[in-house]
């Protein structure tokens, strides 16, 4: 049965890493909201330190957490989340999912199945969907229309020589690369403003660059250049639309915090409403087809 938040949503976390410790965490004990109820990750030890650092509970059951909370937000790496998303939904509990949802097209499906069957609210975390200056922008450019074109480069830089991100040391990210980590984020633009993907076109370049060319329903093309690899010196992440108002450049945000309890507000909206959000597991299921599209091609 989906559960009724009281006075305060409580909100559990799944996940230990980097990731859940430095965004998840930090931005669910600080909104006012939420209760944060507690932590489960697949290493007890890492549970336990991140739950007394940020004064909640940590949980050595995934299901025990999930009787504890109204929701609870998933840090994990996407084949991880998915079932485990699912018994959450199935247990009552509203989600916020990372991106992307999962990494095979009928995974994600499932999943999408799975929430939606069970009637609980879904947010994706998306950065740029939530972070207040991208979100603005998005939006605006979505009512604007008129676009021609769309051009963007996500170069990161998190496997370049030298990188001390945490981050690189992901196994997944290490085997999916930029395409699949990165490029949720770009498309989670592109599709409010130039309409779903029609035609996908995948080209492999250096290490894990991959060279996208899209079709929209809108009649818009759009390309995207993706890569976790480029040298620190090249690394950007910009977006820009060329249309009937000329060039438009998606603005710069600050990081993902603010942007996760902007997450975490449309969650609560979406409870609270009955309305799905945009960037719900629907969407987040949609991303995954387009990028499996896109796999499939570059790798043929």
């Amino acid at each position: 049965m989906t559960k009724i938040p009281g006075a305060k949503t409580r909100i559990g976390l799944l996940g230990t890493g980097p990731w859940a410790e430095h965004t998840h965490a930090p931005a669910l004990a600080a909104h006012q909201g939420v209760e944060f109820a507690g932590v489960w990750g697949r290493r007890p030890e890492a549970a336990a330190k991140l739950a007394a650092a940020f004064g909640t509970r940590a949980y050595e059951d995934a299901d025990a957490l999930f009787e504890a909370c109204d929701a609870v937000a998933l840090a994990l790496p996407p084949d991880v989340q998915a079932p485990l998303a699912a018994r959450a939904a199935a247990a009552g509990c509203h989600v916020i999912l990372d991106k992307p949802v999962a990494t095979s097209a009928g995974t994600a499906r499932e999943l999408a199945d799975a929430v939606t069957g069970a009637g609980v609210a879904s947010v994706v975390f998306c950065t740029l969907r939530f972070a207040p200056p991208t979100a603005r922008w998005i939006a605006e450019q979505a009512a604007a229309g008129g676009w021609f074109l769309g051009e963007a480069h996500w170069l990161g830089s998190l496997f370049a020589p030298g990188s001390d991100s945490a981050y690189a040391a992901s196994p997944w990210r290490r085997e999916k690369g930029g395409l699949w980590d990165v490029g949720p984020h770009v498309l989670s633009v592109y599709l409010p403003v130039l309409g779903d993907v029609t035609s996908v076109t995948c080209v492999p370049g250096p290490d894990d660059t991959r060279h996208l060319v899209l079709r929209h329903t809108s009649g818009a093309s759009s390309t995207a250049t993706l890569t976790l690899s480029a040298p620190p010196g090249a690394a950007e992440a910009a977006l820009s639309l060329y249309g009937e108002r000329g060039r438009v450049t998606m603005p710069g945000w600050d990081g993902a915090l603010e942007a996760f309890g902007g997450a975490v507000d449309a969650l609560l909206e979406a409870v609270r409403t009955g309305e799905p959000h945009p960037c719900d597991v629907r969407f987040g299921a949609r991303l995954t087809e387009i990028l499996a599209e896109a796999e499939t091609q570059a790798t043929a």
